[in-house]
């Protein structure tokens, strides 16, 4: 079993999410007492989300890959970064390594192949919705992606920082994307991407109006897949 680099803290909510998932995968995978072999770099999601407030994106890009770097240093065989958004400075952290970043939009587009979906939806931060490093990663694979109006991207931007980052899982924010996610499907959305590795804390296949594709739980098999692979 390789080692898995797990570069998280963005926010800790969802990176536990992850060492949870990876620790049932190969539970599941091996059976026993087998478990994860990871490393984990936590960061101070104070100072990620400051520089993406003020767009510096550059220096985002130095401050997470240095991080990557001592994970590498650490013994990881390969990183994965515990979040969407900063996916946004996946070439700068991948650059600096000589491990690879496996990126959590290609294990949803394979996903979303395998399952014939064409015309999906996609909920994450504003940078994720409105800047084009994700949707590109999925345009370029043949999907057309769609995304909610500018007052509903708003709504889900601040749900997920101002609550579910924070660990604050509200029945009524839950409508409110339950609500989104019907008006996606109205318009011809096959299914949903939970495109912020929180989401899945609020809504699932048992809530969500669309198919869901949790982003985290298919970066943790494809991860699996990576480090079970002889």
């Amino acid at each position: 079993m390789k080692v898995i680099g797990l570069l998280g803290g963005m926010s800790w909510e969802s990176t536990v999410y992850y060492y949870q998932e990876l620790n049932r995968g190969v539970r599941a995978r091996l059976g026993g007492l087998h478990s994860a072999r990871c490393v984990l770099h936590s960061v101070d999601f104070a100072e990620v989300e400051r520089m993406q407030e003020e767009g510096d994106w550059v220096e985002a890009g130095k401050y997470l890959g240095q991080r990557a770097h001592q994970l590498e240093l650490a013994g990881a065989d390969c990183v994965l970064i515990c979040t969407n958004t900063m996916h946004r400075v996946y070439p700068a952290i991948q650059e600096g390594l000589g491990v690879p970043v496996l990126h959590i939009a290609d294990g949803t587009a394979d996903a979303l192949e395998r399952a014939g979906v064409e015309r999906v939806a996609l909920l994450g931060t504003r940078y994720t919705m409105e800047q084009d490093f994700y949707r590109d990663r999925l345009t370029s694979r043949g999907f057309d992606v769609l995304i909610p109006e500018p007052e509903e991207r708003d709504r889900v931007h601040k749900i997920i920082y101002h609550e579910l980052c924070l660990g604050h899982v509200v029945d009524s924010s839950r409508d409110t994307y339950i609500r989104i996610v019907e008006g996606l499907a109205a318009r011809g959305a096959q299914a949903v991407i939970l495109g912020c590795t929180e989401i899945g804390l609020l809504i699932d296949e048992n809530t969500s109006p669309l198919p869901v594709f949790d982003t985290t739980l298919i970066h943790v098999q494809s991860a699996l897949d990576w480090a079970l692979r002889s």
